[in-house]
């Protein structure tokens, strides 16, 4: 999938919504209310279908992802392995699956991927710009970027989020806050470990000093488990628009 996907991104003229679509002949695209889907891909009638509703970026990701079920579809080698292997609801999930590897391969390709490591490295930066010079969502680019990262890295966007936390009030009621969590997290292939949503960053750490400050930080550190315990990792923060994109990188094992 992954291979029909880049074959096809070396073929159209451009990346953005109208080059996109230039390889698919005869297909035509159409925005529309959708509710609760993000697209489709109708091949009976020759048009794709994508929520005019939803964010730019869940767009052209979704753009991707309906041009792969195209792709796939026109490939009858691998249909025919795919309905030789599952059947019914499985089929479903593993066909899903492989249009999202082939929409990540059309918008982040290899050569963009390897551009990014190689100048500013496993780092919060370079999630970052995959995220901005392939226009998709920083969940959607540090995937991608987890997979082609060698070694011990593990990548995390942090936000603000509200929580429910205990007081010591007469009531002993619940007051609502707000802190720095983890959103999503996802690590390289040598990165036994994750981070869970809504992890909070501790107040010292610094990935809070760089969403305070609203500058990058690298330095040596930890990763900060809900747990408590504390891995040692060089971390880079790199802050953007209200997020911090943060590598930590295990391979320099930076102290506490």
């Amino acid at each position: 999938m992954r291979e029909l996907a880049a074959a096809y991104a070396a073929r159209v003229p451009s990346l953005d919504a109208h080059g996109l679509m230039d390889g698919l002949d005869g297909v035509q695209l159409r925005f529309m209310p959708m509710g609760q889907r993000d697209g489709a891909y109708d091949p009976e009638h020759h048009v794709i279908l994508i929520n005019s509703q939803v964010r730019p970026e869940r767009q052209r990701f979704t753009l991707a992802h309906e041009i792969s079920h195209a792709l796939l579809l026109g490939d009858d080698d691998l249909l025919s392995d795919l309905h030789d292997s599952f059947e019914g609801e499985r089929l479903e999930q593993v066909i899903e699956t492989l249009c999202n590897v082939g929409a990540a391969a059309l918008l982040m390709p290899d050569a963009l991927i390897a551009e990014l490591l190689e100048r500013f490295g496993a780092t919060g930066r370079a999630l970052a710009e995959l995220s901005r010079r392939a226009d998709v969502s920083a969940s959607t680019a540090l995937y991608a970027l987890a997979e082609r990262t060698p070694g011990a890295v593990l990548y995390a966007v942090c936000t603000r989020s509200r929580l429910e936390t205990e007081t010591d009030d007469e009531d002993g009621g619940a007051a609502s806050g707000t802190a720095l969590t983890v959103r999503v997290s996802g690590g390289s292939a040598g990165m036994k470990y994750t981070l869970r949503p809504g992890t909070p960053i501790p107040a010292d750490h610094p990935v809070q000093a760089a969403f305070e400050s609203n500058l990058p930080l690298t330095g040596p550190s930890y990763v900060p488990f809900r747990s408590g315990r504390k891995m040692p990792a060089e971390v880079d923060a790199f802050p953007v628009r209200g997020r911090v994109m943060v590598s930590f990188d295990l391979n320099g094992r930076g102290g506490t």
